[in-house]
């Protein structure tokens, strides 16, 4: 699944005509680079949520025949769920028993081949795509990398579901792979937040990282960070 529904505010003024997911890197769509970086992995059916510019997201997937993928489209346009809500909207269009998710303005060469051998050897109800690097907020992990909480640096708000007398702050990379059976314990309604789902499931199932500290990573948010995405993919 591709979350590409989000209004883009930090990408104005391109996102007050068109949705961020179209935003162009080197003569390629943001939502084209995450298609084809499934494909490349033979991950061929994708689920994309559209709410912002949904029309403009749609015709692109046509005019171009989806790139080689087969799209379905979760329909978000009578309200924006986020990452959390518009998962849960999407359940019924999931049939994987294994669903690999992006967000549409990230861009990365992360294995993911390596991603889903720890995920099956961790059984895992999650798996988070995370590394060290600078952010504003954190998941927290114990020293097996077991999700145990969530710190926001700027405000000193943090969140804890499980005890742990350790803990190793990882910026999660807007990536992950999750079991089928995770989209039935989502107890949430409405508008939420994907980081609100894993909280709260942490307590009592497995929720865990992926270190992948070295490989290209980027989340192509403001309109200053395309430059750079454009010198790390071509």
């Amino acid at each position: 699944m591709i979350f590409a529904a989000g209004l883009g505010t930090r990408f104005k003024p391109w996102t007050d005509h068109h949705p961020k997911a179209l935003a162009i890197v080197n003569g390629k769509s943001l939502l084209q680079r995450n298609i084809e970086y499934f494909l490349k992995y033979d991950i061929n059916e994708i689920v994309i949520n559209v709410h912002h510019f949904a029309d403009q997201i749609i015709h692109a997937i046509e005019e171009n025949n989806g790139w080689g993928a087969t799209i379905t489209i979760s329909d978000e346009r009578d309200e924006l769920l986020e990452t959390g809500g518009g998962l849960k909207k999407a359940s019924s269009l999931l049939n994987s028993e294994d669903i690999f998710i992006i967000n549409a303005d990230i861009l990365t060469d992360l294995d993911l081949n390596e991603l889903y051998k720890q995920h099956q050897s961790t059984n895992a109800l999650s798996t988070l795509a995370v590394s060290t690097r600078n952010s504003g907020r954190y998941f927290l992990f114990d020293e097996q990398l077991q999700l145990v909480g969530w710190e926001n640096i700027k405000t000193g708000e943090q969140k804890w579901s499980r005890e742990s007398l350790t803990y190793q702050q990882k910026a999660f990379s807007g990536l992950h792979l999750i079991k089928k059976d995770l989209l039935q314990k989502i107890h949430q309604s409405g508008k939420f937040s994907m980081v609100d789902v894993y909280l709260s499931l942490a307590s009592t199932e497995i929720i865990k990282g992926f270190d992948h500290t070295g490989s290209k990573f980027i989340d192509v948010g403001k309109p200053e960070s395309v430059e750079m995405a454009n010198k790390m993919f071509s």
